[in-house]
């Protein structure tokens, strides 16, 4: 079905006005619509996947405001993907968390939700610089800065990284070494099966 028969927001089951005026603005619409099946994205169209996390979002014993917080940030957090420069050497303020971030500074200043927003990956990508790269100065060093980053919302961020890591076929070891590395969190269990 193409994403100009799909009501998004239907599908999506958006809840409140602030979620709703995002699908109002075209090119959002058109970053959500966006995908193929890939790894770590079988089901393609961005849309798809905000909704697999916002499902586990809805798994989760939070407060009210968390779970408003985590919804716009999984609105958003891969919405840009579409315009997202992956040349090499990457441009980072080119990233689509960083497109993400800027789209929602119009609608909050909510520091935990753009802050997350912008910064969804990293853990990923410090687990990736130790474990795959074998620049463990480099993991470290990028770690660091995330956490520095999010400051008081880490329990947040990890919420979010759960929720958007346990989708499609992700690679399930950055989650699982973020859990187990990282103090002040707490761990929640497994938002599968």
């Amino acid at each position: 079905m193409g994403h100009d028969m799909v009501d998004m927001a239907a599908f999506l089951r958006l809840e409140t006005a602030e979620e709703r005026q995002f699908i109002d603005n075209p090119a959002f619409v058109e970053g959500l619509a966006w995908g193929v099946p890939r790894f770590g994205h079988p089901e393609g169209e961005v849309y798809k996947h905000v909704r697999e996390v916002m499902d586990n979002i809805d798994k989760l014993v939070i407060t009210p405001l968390a779970r408003s917080r985590l919804r716009i940030i999984a609105l958003a957090h891969d919405t840009f993907k579409n315009i997202e420069d992956k040349s090499y050497p990457r441009d980072w303020s080119k990233h689509h968390g960083v497109y993400a971030r800027r789209f929602l500074e119009r609608y909050t200043n909510d520091p935990a939700v753009l802050d997350i927003t912008e910064l969804h990956d990293e853990a990923y990508y410090a687990w990736r610089h130790q474990y795959l790269y074998h620049e463990p100065q480099a993991g470290q060093e990028r770690l660091q800065r995330l956490l520095d980053a999010i400051g008081p919302h880490r329990q947040l961020y990890y919420l979010f990284f759960k929720c958007d890591t346990q989708t499609g076929d992700k690679n399930q070891a950055p989650l699982k070494w973020f859990e187990k590395e990282i103090s002040g969190i707490e761990v929640v269990p497994s938002l599968w099966g």
